[in-house]
């Protein structure tokens, strides 16, 4: 294709487009930079209006609003208005509000990209090319069964019916390339970004910082090593957390009390800061099938940084050898405590890093699957 033919793209993504950035925003980004003619929708996970107000909140703006300057992309959240347990058509109503939306844009024929698998039905009711990008393997992670039920359904729709279907992992491509030729894409690094001179951020505490960087998710931390850790640094260093918490109160509260700090969401432009203004990178998560399913972005944003890292033994961190030490649960703590009593490297990035892939370079393996699907169609 062309690349000043007109391409019209609907992602229908798991996350929200917001300042934090992650896969499917970097890919997005890299995607209308290689295909000025490329238009972009960016659906971003649904309003639960009945959740939201059940737990005293008003549902936030969902409506299409345009994202930057360059008048090609934009974002919008359908609303949820009942649990499927009461309304059987909530979903088709999801449907309803993004084809509108698509209606609105004039996008005639666009391509499908798939990432909340929620969306499998409109690939047999529009016909669309679609590609389905397989970034976490939810088959494999903890929820109600009635959830995973779904899940598990329109995961063997898209396997079945998408156009090309895109991995990020490679234990992602052995379970869902069982029965389909599936790529393998995996995240980037934006190494200049992570490298750049920065101050020292405001909200981090007075001294030492061990810091983990990252959805805070039950699924995936161990927080009972958290916990430990958090307890062995007492007064020689401070526990940090960055990044979305979807830990409940309960879980956050507990974290906390053990002496760390919860700082939440930083948006990506800051990020820089904070890694390279801790003493130690860590990744304390559990080790499950589903963590193994994972191309965790921060693996190589963290490579990229240059600075200490301790991780227990998952994708994206067991293989890599230094700066990464790898222990597992019961050497963790240790495997900290002795990094930190090592040499101290001074603020900033440490030093030369070898050559790793960058986002621009998987977007440009994402774009080439976008334009095979679009030549093949939707199958039969």
């Amino acid at each position: 294709m062309a690349e000043s033919e007109q391409l019209d793209v609907i992602c229908c993504s798991l996350e929200s487009w917001d300042d934090v950035w992650r896969r499917n925003q970097h890919l997005a980004a890299g995607l209308l930079r290689l295909r000025p003619g490329m238009r972009l929708l960016f659906v971003e996970p649904a309003v639960d209006v009945a959740w939201s107000l059940r737990n005293g909140r008003w549902p936030r703006m969902s409506k299409l609003r345009a994202v930057g300057a360059s008048g090609r992309l934009w974002a919008m959240a359908p609303r949820k208005w009942l649990p499927r347990r009461v309304w059987p058509g909530v979903d088709r109503a999801l449907f309803d509000q993004v084809l509108s939306t698509s209606r609105r844009l004039g996008f005639a024929r666009p391509l499908l990209w798939v990432n909340d698998s929620v969306y499998a039905p409109l690939l047999g009711r529009t016909g669309w090319p679609s590609v389905y990008d397989v970034t976490d393997d939810w088959l494999l992670a903890q929820g109600p069964p009635a959830g995973l039920e779904l899940e598990r359904r329109n995961d063997a729709v898209m396997l079945e019916r998408a156009s090309e279907v895109v991995v990020c992992s490679p234990a992602l491509a052995s379970s869902r390339g069982r029965d389909r030729d599936v790529h393998l894409v995996p995240n980037g690094v934006d190494v200049d970004h992570l490298r750049g001179p920065t101050s020292r951020p405001s909200d981090l505490p007075d001294g030492r910082i061990v810091l983990y960087q990252g959805t805070l998710s039950a699924g995936r931390l161990d927080l009972g090593l958290c916990a430990q850790l958090s307890r062995a640094l007492a007064s020689r260093a401070t526990l940090v957390f960055v990044g979305p918490n979807a830990l409940t109160h309960k879980e956050t509260s507990a974290v906390e009390a053990r002496g760390a700090l919860v700082l939440g969401p930083r948006p990506y432009a800051e990020l820089p800061a904070y890694l390279q203004h801790a003493d130690v990178l860590v990744v304390p998560h559990q080790v499950t099938p589903f963590t193994d399913s994972l191309d965790p972005i921060k693996a190589r944003e963290f490579l990229a940084v240059g600075r200490p890292v301790v991780s227990t033994p998952v994708a994206g961190f067991r293989d890599v050898g230094p700066p990464v030490v790898v222990a597992g649960s019961d050497t963790f703590v240790g495997a900290v405590l002795t990094v930190l009593d090592g040499p101290r490297l001074p603020p900033g990035p440490g030093g030369p890093v070898a050559p790793l892939p960058t986002w621009a370079d998987r977007a440009s393996e994402f774009l080439a699957v976008i334009d095979s699907a679009v030549a093949g169609g939707a199958p039969d």
